[in-house]
């Protein structure tokens, strides 16, 4: 188990506000070698965490008297740092365990939103978009939260997909579920999607819901990548838990950078292959929201929500020459309004 030994091991640790040793030490627990193992535990894995318990109680009494040391944390505690140290305090195994069962081991008995690429990385304070941010799209974001909601609740629902034009919104739509209560999101870099099956045997052990969102796909049935997502969607034994939900988003309907025409059938049976695959993995979303392109009574409407009020005539012929060589989307009206802001 790593923990600090001096005061300067605890300055890159995220401790909460209070008595900085304490809380090191709970953390400690949380990222313990049993950890994961402590969600269905044994007696031996029960004997590990009581040893455990005995030996840090004594070192946290050392630490306390070596080094004494006022808050060093801006947080409050999160409910598994304190249940966490009050386990420890009392040397009680059934109460840790507990607590993991409750809130998980770490990194996710801390944290909302993480960023995966091969490798889990917590992000302790995302950057979340405003609720009221997206202008125009208000069937689609609450068709997107009533179905984020039934996972929530335990109840069915449907994988997402969110298609679209760029700069319409997708992402920050996807990303507005973390202003729902309760939410956990993994972002999965492109790169790390032949890895999934690993992350998701992880996920799947906690007691939280999670959202696993896949930004901006664009794949190509010759990538390997390809086929492990489609292989998830259609049902294998590799397939999402229950207790995970994909969101993706894409800027083609079907998924797939394809040049050409669409082959017909029996002209070219590869590629009449590849398109059909292409068509089923988009199929496999339940849930296939639209975000189209915006026109220019949508994009000066945006303008207006971010800056908060009407346009004058003379800001409307600024903002239409503002986007001449970018278009109307949502995101060259947020990047106007904050030239006039």
């Amino acid at each position: 188990m790593d923990l600090p030994k001096t005061p300067l091991d605890l300055l890159p640790l995220d401790l909460p506000q209070g008595e900085p040793w304490g809380y090191a030490l709970a953390q400690g627990l949380l990222k313990a070698p049993w950890a994961w193992r402590a969600l269905r535990p044994t007696p031996g894995v029960l004997d590990l965490i009581r040893q455990d318990l005995e030996a840090l109680y004594l070192e946290l009494g050392r630490l306390r008297e070596a080094y004494p040391l006022g808050s060093l944390g801006e947080r409050p505690p999160h409910p598994a740092e304190e249940e966490a140290l009050k386990a420890l305090l009392t040397r009680d195994p059934e109460a840790l365990v507990a607590a993991l069962k409750t809130h998980g081991p770490w990194p996710f008995a801390l944290y909302r939103a993480f960023r995966f690429d091969g490798a889990l990385h917590p992000i302790p304070r995302p950057r979340l978009p405003r609720e009221d941010g997206l202008v125009g799209y208000e069937d689609q974001l609450r068709a997107l939260r009533e179905n984020a909601r039934r996972f929530l609740e335990g109840k069915p629902a449907l994988h997402t997909l969110l298609y679209g034009a760029r700069g319409t919104g997708k992402s920050t739509a996807a990303k507005s579920l973390l202003h729902l209560e309760g939410v956990r999101m993994v972002e999965v870099e492109p790169r790390a999607l032949s890895q999934l099956e690993g992350l998701l045997e992880t996920l799947g052990q906690l007691p939280h819901r999670l959202f696993l969102f896949l930004d901006d796909l664009s794949l190509d049935p010759e990538d390997e990548a390809f086929h492990h997502l489609k292989a998830l969607l259609e049902g294998s034994l590799e397939g999402p838990p229950e207790n995970v939900l994909l969101l993706a988003t894409s800027n083609r309907r079907h998924l797939v950078r394809r040049q050409g025409e669409n082959p017909l059938p029996g002209a070219d049976p590869t590629s009449w292959d590849e398109l059909q695959d292409t068509l089923a993995l988009a199929e496999r979303f339940g849930l296939v929201l639209t975000f189209p392109p915006f026109d220019q009574a949508l994009y000066l409407k945006a303008v207006a929500h971010h800056l908060g009020r009407p346009l004058t005539e003379e800001e409307k012929k600024e903002a239409l020459r503002f986007a001449l060589n970018r278009g109307f989307s949502g995101r060259v009206a947020r990047q106007f309004a904050k030239t006039l802001a």
